[in-house]
């Protein structure tokens, strides 16, 4: 933009190396023309994404004056999925404690630091909340659950029997039981057999890359989970390597170890062979009532 704060030049999704300043556009728009804007729409031809800024372009070069306006407080990209968890801290960093009038909690629960519970939440013998935290409207936090570390809970979920959720985002209607949920992004309808995991943390301890249309990115975090579209179930004892992707509508079957991303509408099964044969082992009775004898001494 010029000194006077109009508009030069502008370009969408510019190649990295030729970006044309330091600014970026957060496409709050208010224009009093909408008619010219369509007009000059129509003039485009472009075989990239970027129509729009064409558009202002164009306009631009013709006289037309489009003023610029600093925005100087918090902003963040959600290119990538995992970008929701530095706009998740930011939020709750900013809240407010809340705890609805209608949310009912176990004198035996623990809550520590800021925690946001939204209305009907419940929260069950021997469960700890350690903020910042939220818990979306008619949620259920089980007991021996555990949830920490600038979590987001969506409405209508269920944090089961000693379930851990550590910094993660889970939307609407999920279901958990007795799971470790790390640094994962979980969206909504989505269920975990008992037993299913999450790993989040590489045995070499480095940065965990994601794979974006054929290219690894580097996510910047040694600490990531899992990546899941809407309306997955995951099978009882499966493991999530991480940084994997599972999309929409897929399901992993019980005791897969998956460290590969898994595209939407699939099944992954572990089919095990098993050996079946007769059982000539003669157990001892005795043996089991000697360890009884010696519980009551």
């Amino acid at each position: 933009m010029d000194s006077q704060g109009n508009l030069k030049h502008i370009v969408g999704k510019p190649e990295p190396g030729e970006e044309p300043s330091n600014l970026v556009n957060i496409l709050i728009h208010l224009h009093n023309d909408p008619r010219k804007l369509l007009a000059y729409i129509d003039t485009v031809e472009t075989d990239r994404d970027d129509v729009y800024e064409c558009a202002l372009d164009g306009m631009v070069k013709d006289g037309h004056k489009i003023k610029v306006i600093p925005y100087t407080d918090f902003w963040a990209p959600i290119k990538y999925p995992w970008h929701i968890f530095g706009v998740v801290k930011y939020s709750l960093d900013i809240a407010k404690p809340y705890i609805s009038s209608t949310a009912r909690i176990s004198e035996k629960a623990s809550l520590e630091g800021k925690i946001i519970l939204a209305d009907n939440v419940k929260v069950l013998e021997n469960a700890v909340i350690r903020g910042p935290a939220y818990v979306g409207p008619n949620s259920i936090i089980g007991n021996n659950a555990l949830v920490r570390d600038y979590s987001h809970i969506g409405a209508n979920c269920v944090v089961g029997y000693c379930t851990e959720i550590k910094h993660s985002y889970i939307g609407n209607n999920c279901w958990f039981h007795s799971n470790y949920i790390g640094d994962s992004i979980i969206d909504d309808d989505c269920s975990f057999g008992s037993g299913a995991i999450t790993a989040n943390f590489r045995l070499d301890e480095g940065n965990i890359s994601v794979e974006v249309s054929d290219a690894k990115v580097d996510t910047g975090y040694d600490k990531l989970g899992t990546i899941m579209g809407k309306n997955c179930r995951i099978g009882i004892n499966a493991n999530l390597m991480p940084g994997t992707r599972i999309g929409s509508g897929s399901f992993v079957g019980p005791q897969v170890c998956l460290s590969h991303d898994l595209e939407a509408n699939r099944v992954i099964l572990l089919k095990p062979q098993y050996q079946v044969m007769d059982n000539v082992v003669k157990l001892n009775q005795s043996k089991r009532q000697e360890l009884l004898n010696s519980l009551k001494n």
